[in-house]
């Protein structure tokens, strides 16, 4: 009744959890204005990426630009 799990079976769901956790850390990274995450065909696919067609790549690299203005306005009302 019980299901004896493989050694090999059992490494294929580390290596699948490993896989979970680098795209996770790898979208957390990303999140940080300026800092240009890599990810491999398969990373992207499993965190959900698209072909972007809205912007060129130096446009998205000019944003960066306002969001770190947009920041340092925030940071210097608060001051």
């Amino acid at each position: 009744m019980n299901k004896q799990v493989t050694i090999q079976e059992e490494s294929a769901f580390d290596d699948q959890a490993n896989a979970v956790d680098v795209v996770a850390e790898k979208l957390k990274d990303a999140l940080t204005p300026g800092y240009q995450a890599e990810f491999d065909p398969e990373e992207a696919d499993q965190a959900g990426a698209f072909l972007e067609d809205a912007l060129s790549e130096q446009d998205a690299m000019e944003s960066d630009a306002d969001l770190m203005d947009a920041l340092l306005d925030d940071t210097q009302e608060k001051a």
